[in-house]
């Protein structure tokens, strides 16, 4: 503890760590010995120095704050080896799927998968610039268009993506399977710009193809099926991709570690799509398990941790138990704002949003996640009773959502609900009237009965 000690007191801006092991001798391979007590050879005496190998694994199984200083956290590892059935099963899924033509480019699918994003681009540019045949360009303009999709840079991702395509389809047949992950690429990237028909476009093709080649059970056909429902929630209907995310997820328990990435993303689907319904109670449960598989997989810092969070937060609040989940969780920007405005606190909650707003705007993303925070500004300028900005901000959410959605979308139900409540605090009876109705149309056929009760004025 001398050397954390001496490390607080230098600087009172470090955090220091504290790692406690645990080694069960029953666990250690005969073969494989992964420490030694140096004691005798340490230039040091007194320390009991103990060296452990270059290859030896710990599972992280708690982190908390230490009781008397806040700026030191004890972390408690126990050691694991090759033995160990769950991280047998995780390695062999991540080796399967990091499988490339040569070392080099394993390491960046790798790099990729961590959240290194940064460290791959640069890694991928000098495999790019050495690349000595069609099949390894193929391969990586895949892996740079993966690496944009993750940082939101829909539009340069497609790019690398149909490169990658023009490549790889003078090389195969038009049915191989090779070519249903850049289709499925392609059209994960129009989903989310809001170009659902591209998107259910390119992943039929992936689908169809996935069909003819791949056994009933296999990882890839349910992602294939993940792609397909997320098209569906993204028109708003819930109950159908609800359905066919059950069907993926069933796929993915069987072939997929209990702690694999993929797992969680499917959990994730059914989380969100249950919130969509208004089934908060099915949604935490299945957001909860997301998160406990990305703690043990995924380092602090990984992107998947705020689309979580962001979700866990949502579902709280509509839970009514704030105060579990503010403590708990990071929120994302904008749903940090909404509960400022649930709060009153309405001028935090202008920062917010527009820090959003600014995020949205830069990464020039989806824009219907532009269109949610336009909405939120003028609900909270409404409650300001600063109705000029509110209408502005209304009326740029309701454009997007009239644009860029079915006309019988959920989203545009819950928009023309706001902008009533707005003219009935102008006193523009006659507008409210107009949409509360066209809120109500839509609702008799798309949302939930508890949804549907809450389109009042």
């Amino acid at each position: 503890m001398g050397f954390v000690e001496l490390a607080l007191h230098k600087s009172e801006d470090t955090v220091a760590a504290f790692f406690i092991m645990t080694i069960d001798q029953s666990k250690i391979s005969a073969s494989k010995i992964p420490f030694a007590s140096i004691e005798k050879y340490t230039a040091i005496k007194g320390e009991q120095e103990i060296l452990f190998s270059t290859h030896t694994v710990f599972r992280a199984d708690e982190i908390k704050q230490a009781l008397d200083n806040n700026r030191l956290w004890q972390i408690q590892l126990a050691f694991t080896d090759d033995n160990d059935p769950q991280l047998g099963d995780l390695m062999k899924c991540i080796r399967d799927e990091t499988q490339e033509t040569t070392e080099w480019h394993r390491i960046g699918k790798l790099m990729l998968r961590m959240g290194h994003f940064k460290q791959a681009e640069e890694f991928c540019n000098q495999l790019l610039n050495n690349s000595s045949s069609d099949s390894d360009t193929e391969s990586i303009y895949h892996m740079l268009g993966g690496m944009k999709h993750t940082k939101g840079e829909y539009k340069e991702a497609v790019k690398f993506f149909e490169k990658a395509l023009e490549i790889k389809r003078k090389t195969v047949p038009e049915d191989d399977p090779s070519l249903a992950n850049t289709y499925t690429g392609i059209g994960l990237l129009y989903n989310n710009m809001g170009d659902y028909s591209k998107a259910l476009e390119y992943y039929e093709k992936a689908h169809q193809i996935s069909e003819r080649a791949l056994p009933l059970r296999h990882s890839n056909l349910a992602s294939f099926y993940a792609c397909i429902d997320g098209v569906y929630n993204a028109m708003g209907d819930y109950s159908k991709a609800l359905e066919c995310y059950r069907k993926a997820h069933q796929i993915s328990e069987i072939v997929l570690a209990q702690n694999h990435p993929s797992l969680a993303n499917s959990y994730k689907n059914i989380g969100t799509t249950h919130y969509d319904l208004g089934d908060y109670t099915a949604a935490l449960k299945a957001l909860q398990n997301t998160d406990e598989i990305q703690q043990k997989v995924f380092q602090e810092g990984n992107p998947a941790f705020s689309f979580t969070c962001g979700w866990l937060g949502r579902v709280y609040r509509r839970q009514q138990t704030l105060s579990e989940g503010h403590s708990n969780f990071s929120i994302t920007y904008s749903d940090i704002g909404d509960v400022h405005r649930l709060m009153g606190e309405y001028e935090k909650a202008l920062i917010f949003h527009r820090k959003a707003l600014d995020i949205q705007k830069s990464v020039k993303g989806n824009p219907l996640e532009c269109a949610t925070t336009y909405i939120n500004l003028g609900e909270t300028y409404r409650e300001m009773k600063d109705y000029t900005t509110a209408l502005v901000y209304l009326k740029k959410g309701i454009e997007i959502h009239k644009s860029k959605l079915p006309k019988n979308h959920p989203d545009l139900a819950i928009s023309y609900h706001k902008m009533a409540k707005l003219h009935l605090a102008t006193q523009q009876y006659d507008m409210a009237m107009k949409n509360v109705q066209q809120a109500i149309e839509i609702s008799q056929e798309k949302l939930p009965l508890k949804s549907f009760a809450s389109i009042e004025l």
